[in-house]
């Protein structure tokens, strides 16, 4: 029972996590870890039990969704479920000794992307000022290559879509959030469906349950936290959970 409470709490930080501007990751894939299943097994499960959370994060931005440049959000809708899709299915086919021994790297380098994401992407915009014309073709390319990421591990993979975005469009942060929400929702939705049916994730529900359950509360709870609490401090939180989660897990490895 303290387990599943327990669950159940990582849950909520996850969730909320995810709303507020990502990470949910870090805190949900070593409590699964911690409780027993394999790190495959749990990045799967975490992809599943955060769904619900980032739908509902995603439904309260729902109407300020807009294009991403010359980009409609349908494109880069179906683009980040099809890249999305790949990627679950490369976890679920490649050896999983493969991903037990990257999980380490992947939060370590999700970690430095939240860390400096934004400082090295002001420095990159500044660099090539005439990057601002970024095609639809070259946006959905771009945007394909991150939802295999986001299907196979997704660390980050929001900070990596705002920074793309930015450097390529100079679209403002802020701007971008209702739309990273949107495609977090789809990445989710595509890599979730495919781990449901082909994973082991059911095998052992009650986790998966506990965490699914905290992630819905975290997600509503986030999204509206996010609007009222100082962007500094919301990076701050994101940015402790990270370090100190890649520190613990690669102690534990």
């Amino acid at each position: 029972m303290l387990e599943l409470v327990g669950l159940l709490l990582a849950g909520v930080a996850a969730g909320a996590l995810n709303a507020v501007g990502g990470g949910g990751t870090f805190v949900a894939l070593p409590a699964l870890v911690a409780a027993g299943l394999p790190p495959v097994t749990a990045n799967a499960s975490t992809t599943v039990a955060l769904l619900p959370g980032v739908l509902a994060g995603a439904w309260t931005y729902r109407r300020e969704y807009a294009p991403v440049g010359p980009t409609s959000g349908w494109s880069l809708t179906a683009v980040s479920l099809l890249g999305s899709g790949l990627g679950a299915g490369l976890l679920l086919v490649l050896p999983s000794v493969t991903f037990d021994a990257a999980v380490p790297w992947l939060l370590a380098f999700a970690t430095v992307l939240l860390a400096f994401g934004r400082r090295l992407s002001a420095l990159l915009s500044a660099a090539t000022p005439g990057s601002a014309g970024m095609t639809s073709p070259a946006v959905l390319s771009g945007q394909f290559v991150l939802a295999i990421y986001g299907g196979y591990f997704g660390g980050a993979v929001g900070i990596l879509m705002l920074a793309l975005w930015r450097i390529g469009l100079g679209l403002d942060t802020a701007a971008g959030n209702p739309m990273r929400l949107g495609q977090l929702a789809a990445m989710y939705t595509a890599a979730a469906g495919l781990f449901l049916v082909a994973a082991d994730v059911l095998r052992d529900p009650a986790p998966l349950a506990a965490m699914l359950v905290g992630g819905v509360a975290g997600g509503l709870v986030g999204a509206r936290l996010a609007r009222r609490l100082p962007a500094r401090l919301l990076r701050g939180v994101i940015l402790t959970t990270a370090v100190t989660m890649t520190v613990l897990y690669f102690l534990r490895g």
